[in-house]
């Protein structure tokens, strides 16, 4: 049965008059979780679509201005959707149900959202940005993604990597940074190779150990499944059955950045990720990323995805900031 025939089996939706509507949840489970514990998720909706949610047994009424209630009932849609698809609705899920129900044009969000299965939770989409990200990673065979910080770029792209590791479609997942400290000298870090870059990764790691566990993620680090490699020791290789990804490319030359393009093998997928906002080198006319993006824009077989503020899935008010601060460097 598809995910949208299980939604509308479960969620009974009547137009009561102008100003209600009713929903009837015939699933207790996932009625509690779209209530939320104390009917904090319903309260939620209610500060976010501007109208009043009343909840009784298995009935959920939305009252308000006409809007207001087919944005909340959209919005609950869409959360029953993610509960079929995972299990889970967090906080995360009330306030992109009603950023997709704003950017929806056939009012059918409840069908959006690529799913990506890991062993500790599975992933879907919060953006229709982020949904055309997912459908890249897992069709092209390089993928750049320019966009500020909080859009999925990095998370994403571990998520399908190490789901394709785990299904035995590549043999390898690679992760690669450019070591350059964010503004901070750091000085002498001790220890072997992977010791020494790992500061670097550390986003990438939070992925992984988020995703699949860290005994799980360990073993594989172990026997080679999953290389952490600096960007430049990436020269001189070809890379055959992996996924490689590029993270903080906005810290990496146009030749460091055509370097790894360069080093894609068969049957691999290679993923460059950048915010070209934060660029921490020295001479910020050094870093490639824009560049690089005009210069393979017009290659058909190379997808880029940019993302903006408005596909930000963290905290609301990164958003805010991250357009905040854009304003000032508009007019800088």
């Amino acid at each position: 049965m598809s995910q949208i025939s299980k939604v509308d089996q479960n969620l009974i939706i009547k137009k009561i008059d102008k100003e209600t509507i009713n929903i009837q949840v015939l699933d207790n489970e996932m009625l509690a979780s779209i209530v939320g514990e104390f009917n904090k998720n319903l309260t939620k909706l209610e500060t976010l679509t501007n109208s009043k949610i009343f909840f009784r047994g298995n009935s959920i009424t939305i009252k308000g201005e006409d809007d207001s209630t087919l944005r909340a009932s959209e919005a609950i849609k869409f959360l029953g959707s993610k509960y079929i698809l995972t299990n889970l609705i967090d906080n995360n899920d009330i306030i992109h149900s009603v950023k997709m129900e704003k950017n929806s044009n056939n009012g059918n969000i409840h069908s959006l959202g690529e799913l990506i299965k890991t062993p500790k939770q599975s992933v879907i989409a919060r953006s229709v940005k982020q949904d055309e990200y997912i459908k890249a990673l897992k069709n092209n065979q390089i993928i750049m993604a320019l966009g500020p910080a909080g859009t999925g770029k990095s998370f994403l792209a571990v998520s399908v990597a190490i789901t394709m590791l785990m299904e035995k479609k590549v043999d390898r997942v690679i992760l690669s940074r450019p070591a350059v400290e964010a503004g901070e000298k750091l000085g002498f870090l001790p220890g072997d190779m992977k010791e020494k870059v790992d500061p670097y990764l550390r986003p990438l790691y939070d992925a992984l150990y988020d995703l699949f566990g860290f005994e799980k993620i360990q073993k594989k680090i172990e026997t080679g499944e999953i290389e952490i490699a600096p960007l430049a020791f990436m020269r001189g290789r070809t890379l055959k059955n992996s996924f490689a990804i590029l993270d903080e490319a906005q810290n990496a030359t146009s030749t460091q950045i055509k370097m790894f393009l360069t080093r894609i093998g068969e049957n691999s997928k290679l993923v460059v990720n950048g915010d070209p906002s934060q660029i921490d080198l020295i001479n910020k006319s050094y870093s490639g990323l824009i560049k690089s993006k005009k210069i393979l824009e017009k290659i058909k077989e190379i997808k880029i995805i940019e993302f903006d503020h408005k596909d930000v899935v963290r905290h609301p008010l990164v958003s805010k900031i991250i357009q905040a601060y854009q304003k000032v460097d508009d007019k800088s």
